[in-house]
Formats: C-alpha cells, structure tokens, sequence
C-alpha cells in the first residue's frame, strides 16, 4: 500500500465519486471511498452527474507493488501447500481489485447514458461487491503472513475498459458477460480443492464471490437486453459480434452452463463463440 496518499475527498456526484475510486492508487482508500460512495448513493445525497468537465483517468491508480508484468512475462504461479495457497490469493485479490476499477469506471464512463436509475442502482452494488471481495482476499493473505503486492501479477486486465470505453454494450458484453461469467465456471472446482485442502477459510471466500458473482452476471444480461431492445437489435448476435471484436482470446468450455442460465446467459450466446478454441 502507499501510506503516502492524500485521501480523496467525498464525492458532489457518482460521476465524479466513481473516477475518483478508478484514480486513487492506495488500495485501501479505494477500498474506502467505494464503500463511502455506495452509501452515499444509496442513501440518495448524491447527484448523478459531475458539473463541469470530467476526465476519467486512462489507467487506474494502482500502488508501487505489485509489479505489474505482460502475461506473457509471468513466473508460473506456484502449486501446492501454504506458497501455492497465497499466489491462488494474490492472483484471485489481483483479478477483484482490476474488478473495483472496471466497475466504477462504468458507472462513471456511462453517467451520461440515457439509463434507468436502477441501472446506476445495480452497477454502484456491483462495485461494492467487488471492493468486498478484494478485502476479504487482502485478509485472508494477511492471515497467511503475505499481503498483496508480494507477487507481480500481469497487466492485462485493463485492457477490457480500453477496448469497449465507447460503448455500453460492448461493456456490458465483455466485462460481466464474459469475464465474470468466466468467473461462474471456474469457481466451484475451486472452492472444492480448497476444502479438499482443508482450507476452509479460503473455500468460505470463494463462496461468497460466485455467489456475487452471479448476480452480476445476471445484472449484465438484464442491462444487456435492456440496450438491445432500445436499439430494436437481437441480443445473441450482437453479443458475439462484441465478443468477436472486443475480447483477445477464446471462451473455453467446461461451461457451467446452470449458473449461466440462472444468471440470464443462456448458452446461445456463448456456446457459438466455444468453436473459437476448435
């Protein structure tokens, strides 16, 4: 953490309060103001939109560690007792911290879009979830005598809000639609080798970030659909046409096709787009 930043100061609108999270570069203040602004929105003192100009930050603000590495220049992560328990953590914590930033840089990217409160409802609880995650990860690594920043981790997670920051759909396509309904697929082998492990406070985490998960999933299909319909397009090929132009890299099966469709993504949009990997 940088003990050095200057704490940002309360937020006049969700606009300006969402930028100010993806900026500031202490994680535990970004932590702060997502919890702060949530329930100042919730508790309705906010406006929706910043007066003046706003300029959202092109990166999010991010401590001096971890090193931030290309995937391609990552050690491989270790497998197997307490050091392989910690970089699963660090690389899980890693993964929800980039999910804080890509949720409020939404909200703040798309104030002016002509939504529903209740979309701004959905997305400012998402992001609060997603800051809930990263601190329960950030304790459990404190618990095993780590902390966040102790590994490099790869810098590619980002590029998902520069590839789809000028467009709704694409967003809502690639972030929660993709990226966390990847989440939906690979969580529970997980959760069951933690308590193979008999690491069961890891295992309680990994519970409550796919039950989350899950609702935000379901959160990007409704809005989703909701975009689609006010632009009189059908939501599966736009889906993969997004999906084809925005994501580098394939969606691969096993799917977990239940939580999926709990969630609203039924496997016509997605299970075209499984040939991408043969």
């Amino acid at each position: 953490m940088n003990d050095t930043t200057t704490p940002c100061t309360r937020a006049a609108s969700l606009e300006a309060g969402a930028a100010a999270i993806v900026a500031c570069p202490d994680t535990s203040e970004k932590v702060r103001l997502a919890y702060q602004l949530a329930g100042d929105w919730f508790g309705r003192t906010l406006s929706l939109r910043a007066t003046g100009r706003l300029d959202l930050p092109e990166r999010p603000g991010r401590p001096e560690h971890p090193v931030l590495l290309p995937p391609r220049d990552m050690p491989k992560r270790a497998v197997g007792g307490t050091r392989g328990r910690i970089a699963l953590l660090h690389s899980l914590a890693h993964i929800e911290l980039n999910a804080v930033d890509l949720t409020w840089d939404l909200v703040a990217r798309f104030a002016g879009e002509p939504m529903p409160r209740s979309f701004f409802d959905d997305w400012v609880q998402v992001g609060l979830e997603e800051a809930k995650h990263f601190s329960m990860l950030e304790r459990r690594l404190h618990e095993l005598d780590a902390a966040y920043g102790d590994l490099p981790a790869h810098d590619g997670l980002w590029q998902a809000a520069a590839e789809t920051g000028q467009s709704l759909a694409a967003r809502l396509a690639i972030i929660p639609l993709v990226l966390e309904a990847r989440g939906l697929d690979i969580t529970p082998p997980m959760i069951e080798k933690a308590r193979a492990n008999e690491d069961e406070g890891t295992a309680k985490i990994l519970e409550t970030i796919y039950r989350d998960e899950k609702r935000h999933v379901a959160f990007g299909a409704k809005w989703f659909r909701f975009v689609c319909d006010r632009e009189r397009v059908r939501p599966e090929p736009l889906f993969q046409k997004l999906v084809r132009k925005h994501f580098r890299g394939a969606l691969k099966p096993p799917f977990n096709d239940r939580a999926r469709s709990e969630a609203g993504l039924t496997p016509g949009f997605y299970k075209p787009l499984a040939s991408l990997v043969g």
